[in-house]
């Protein structure tokens, strides 16, 4: 059945919302209730660290195989410049888009929050976001290092100074049997990843019932206009990402979300876009991408183009503005978009960077901390939609860019961009 894992998926989310609302109506006390919860996140704890188990050496192996390929290092500049320049205009979309929604409906007012006297700590660390602390961060001491705390953006630097190497070296016959180690590398672990994602279902139910377990149904209802407004947000930025999707793919767009729909519900339902990376990566190879330019512009992406989170973040600064009463004209909150937009660049290694950087920029424009506090109260059900949205974002950013790979003057040997019937298994 070709759609198996995917209504797998969908039939474990379901039941996850069922257990969990059984476990959270029938257990009173709140110890018990908290390990019922916990009982529950433990197959999720193990799919997610069996899929940081492959994301380092398939981002290594993807990256590396892809970079020694290419014929020139004009290639390699190309194709980040590419990436780049979409990346800046996607960001700068995604945050004119959350503030545009969060403006127009207006989610947090007539909630006339006051501040306590007391100061109300988030829990949140946000002095890793500084420029020294940003840049610095991108460069690796060590591969084995990068690789242990799978922290993409360093891996994605080694490799690209690996497989730039490898590239001005393949015709030395040493360096060939090295680039064939690696390319061989690549099919063994998207095999690895395939048996990985059988236990998705699992990891997913546990996620969801953890998450009911612990929080209820309530919450949805509490929130109700926060979550509805965002998600409406969402909906509009999906619809952007598409419709730019047409312009370049024309009707292959569709394919493509047909293609990337079994990662973007595991990104939706675990609230990480780990978990969608390896599956991602085969999909997008299946599509038609180009393995050089999903090798170089994916983990890039999920460094940088992050248009979900994006969105998050100047939509909760608005809703926390809005609901404390604080004034932001238009000119200050279009220099607060581009003050996010500078400071997210680093929060791709930062736990919960989303909304670290809200807590990072709330005391530049006087946002109270119990702001951001609020915020985190349901940042689980706001992070599912967000992740989403990140991997829906960089598929559409890596087609479109293997598309104006295959659109220049083709090279001797080059294949012209012809995305495949997909089965989504």
């Amino acid at each position: 059945m070709k759609n198996r894992l995917t209504l797998s998926i969908a039939a474990a989310m379901l039941l996850g919302i069922l257990a969990g609302y059984v476990c959270h109506t029938f257990v009173t006390d709140p110890v018990t209730l908290k390990a019922v919860a916990g009982y529950f996140s433990i197959v999720t704890d193990i799919f997610l660290r069996l899929i940081k188990m492959v994301i380092a050496p398939l981002v290594f192996a993807t990256l590396v195989s892809g970079l020694a390929g290419m014929d020139s290092n004009g290639d390699v500049g190309r194709i980040g410049l590419r990436s780049v320049a979409w990346f800046v205009s996607a960001s700068i979309v995604s945050l004119g888009i959350g503030l545009v929604m969060a403006n127009a409906l207006q989610p947090g007012a007539g909630l006339h929050l006051t501040v306590g006297a007391g100061e109300v700590s988030t829990g949140l660390n946000t002095s890793a976001l500084n420029v020294k602390d940003v840049v610095t961060h991108a460069f690796p001491t060590s591969l084995f290092d990068a690789m242990a705390r799978n922290d993409i953006l360093q891996i994605l630097v080694f490799s690209l100074f690996l497989g730039v190497g490898l590239s001005a070296l393949k015709r030395d016959s040493r360096v060939g049997i090295v680039i064939q180690a690696i390319d061989g590398m690549v099919p063994v672990m998207l095999r690895l990843t395939n048996y990985v994602m059988r236990a998705a279902p699992l990891g997913v139910f546990g996620a969801i019932a953890s998450t009911v377990t612990l929080r209820g149904l309530d919450v949805i209802y509490t929130y109700g206009k926060l979550i509805g407004s965002f998600y409406l947000g969402l909906f509009v930025l999906w619809a952007i990402l598409i419709a730019i999707g047409y312009a370049f793919l024309g009707r292959k767009v569709v394919s493509l979300l047909k293609a990337v729909r079994e990662p973007a519900m595991i990104a939706f339902s675990t609230a990480s876009s780990e978990a969608a990376y390896p599956r991602l990566t085969e999909q997008l190879e299946k599509f038609g991408v180009d393995k050089k330019v999903v090798g170089f512009t994916l983990p890039l992406g999920y460094a940088f183009n992050l248009d979900g989170s994006m969105m998050y973040q100047a939509f909760a600064a608005i809703f926390i503005a809005q609901a404390f009463g604080v004034d932001m004209p238009v000119s200050q909150q279009i220099f607060m978009l581009l003050i996010l937009m500078l400071s997210s660049k680093g929060m791709a290694s930062v736990p919960r960077g989303s909304v670290v950087v809200v807590a990072a920029v709330a005391p530049m424009f006087h946002l109270p901390a119990a702001g951001v506090a609020l915020v985190l109260a349901i940042d689980q059900v706001l992070d599912m939609g967000r992740t989403m949205t990140n991997v829906i974002g960089n598929s559409v950013a890596t087609a479109v860019i293997a598309k104006w790979e295959a659109a220049r003057e083709p090279a001797p040997g080059d294949m012209a961009f012809e995305p495949a019937e997909v089965e989504v298994r």
